[in-house]
C-alpha cells in the first residue's frame, strides 16, 4: 500500500484489480503465506474464474468500509451480484507492509438467531488471561464477531497480544515471535474440567488443522447448564485432566496454536453442553476488568478493545 493511500481506496484498487482479471498484480502483492495458500498465478485465475461463472457480474456495490484490527487494515466490500440473488462480500487484509495478507469473496455472513441473548451469566467468570490483551473477535453481531454465524459459539471471544501495533516482533513466520505465544492461560471460575486434549501439534502459520478445530482444548463444568471452552492451547501445556476441580485463576495450560488456527491466539466461548457443535451459545459476562482504560464492573469483551483483568497479577 502507497504511503498516500488510505485503506479504503487500497481496498477498493486491489478489488478492482480482482474483478478486471489482473492476478499477476494481485499475487506479486500479496506475502509469501498468502501466495502458498492460493497456490500459484495459475490456480487464482482458475479461481477467479469459478467464482464469476457462479456470481456472474458485480451489479450493485451495497456498502464498504476500512477498519485496523490490530497489525493489518481490513477492507470489506458488500455486492449484489447477477447470477445469485444472495449478497457476496470481498474482504481484503492488508499487513504494515502493504502486503495482501487475506482474500476472500463469501456469501455475505448473517448471525444466527437465538434464544439467549438476555441470559445473565451465572458463574463468576473472570478474564482467562493476565495483562493486556487485545479482542480480536468479539461481540454480538457479525461485524464484530464472525464466530455469530455458529449457534454453538455465537457469543465467542478471541484474543491475542498486541505490542506496537503488531501480534508478533520478528518473523511472522515464527511462531516464537507471537506475543501471546506460550502465555499462561486460566480457568476463569471454579469447576470441573470435563475434557483435556493435549497431544495436538502447533500449527505452523499458514497452516491450520480443520479436522481438529479446536486444537488443545480444556473444558469447564461452571454448573448451572454453563461450559467454558478454552481452546488452541500449546501441544503439551495443558495442566488439568477430566474431572479435576480448578479454581478461577487456576493456569490449566500455555497460548498455543494448534487446531484451525491462523496464528497464537485464545479462544474462549460459553455454550449449554460440553461438547462441541452440541449446544447452544450463551454471552459470556466477565467480571472486574479494564476495557480501554475504562473501568467494566460486568460485561462482555467487543472486537477492538484492550482489556485486562483487575484480579490477576503480571
Amino acid at each position: 500500500m502507497s504511503a498516500q493511500a488510505d485503506p479504503l481506496t487500497e481496498g477498493r484498487r486491489i478489488a478492482d484489480l480482482f474483478l478486471a482479471g489482473q492476478v499477476e498484480a494481485i499475487w506479486s502483492a500479496s506475502t509469501q503465506e498468502m501466495q502458498q495458500a492460493l497456490g500459484s498465478p495459475d490456480d487464482l485465475a482458475a479461481l477467479r474464474k469459478s467464482l464469476l461463472t457462479e456470481l456472474g457480474t458485480e451489479d450493485e456495490i451495497l456498502s464498504e468500509k476500512a477498519e485496523t484490527l490490530a497489525d493489518v487494515e481490513v477492507f470489506t466490500r458488500v455486492s449484489r451480484w447477477s447470477g445469485t440473488s444472495q449478497p457476496f462480500e470481498m474482504v481484503i487484509s492488508i499487513n504494515g507492509a502493504g502486503q495482501i495478507a487475506g482474500f476472500w469473496i463469501r456469501p455475505q455472513a448473517v448471525a444466527v438467531s437465538t434464544p439467549h441473548l438476555d441470559h445473565q451469566t451465572k458463574a463468576d467468570l473472570h478474564l482467562p488471561v493476565r495483562g493486556e490483551w487485545f479482542v480480536f473477535w468479539g461481540g454480538r453481531t457479525i461485524e464484530e464477531n464472525y464466530h455469530a454465524v455458529d449457534p454453538g459459539q455465537r457469543f465467542a471471544i478471541d484474543l491475542v497480544i498486541v505490542r506496537d501495533g503488531k501480534t508478533y516482533q520478528g518473523d511472522p513466520a515464527s511462531l516464537e515471535a507471537y506475543h501471546c505465544w506460550e502465555e499462561p492461560i486460566l480457568a476463569p471460575s471454579d469447576g470441573v474440567v470435563t475434557l483435556a486434549i493435549d497431544g495436538l501439534p502447533d500449527q505452523a502459520i499458514g497452516s491450520r488443522d480443520a479436522a481438529n478445530p479446536t486444537g488443545n482444548l480444556v473444558v469447564i463444568d461452571f454448573g448451572n447448564g454453563e461450559y467454558g471452552f478454552l481452546a488452541h492451547l500449546q501441544q503439551g501445556s495443558v495442566r488439568v485432566s477430566a474431572g479435576d476441580q480448578v479454581k478461577a485463576g487456576q493456569e490449566i495450560g500455555l497460548c498455543g496454536n494448534s487446531g484451525n488456527s491462523t496464528e497464537p491466539h485464545l479462544h474462549f466461548h460459553l455454550q449449554t453442553t460440553p461438547e462441541l457443535g452440541a449446544g447452544e451459545g450463551l454471552p459470556a459476562q466477565f467480571l472486574n476488568y479494564l476495557a480501554n482504560g475504562a473501568r467494566i464492573e460486568r460485561g462482555e469483551p467487543v472486537r477492538g478493545e484492550t482489556i485486562r483483568s483487575n484480579e490477576w497479577r503480571p
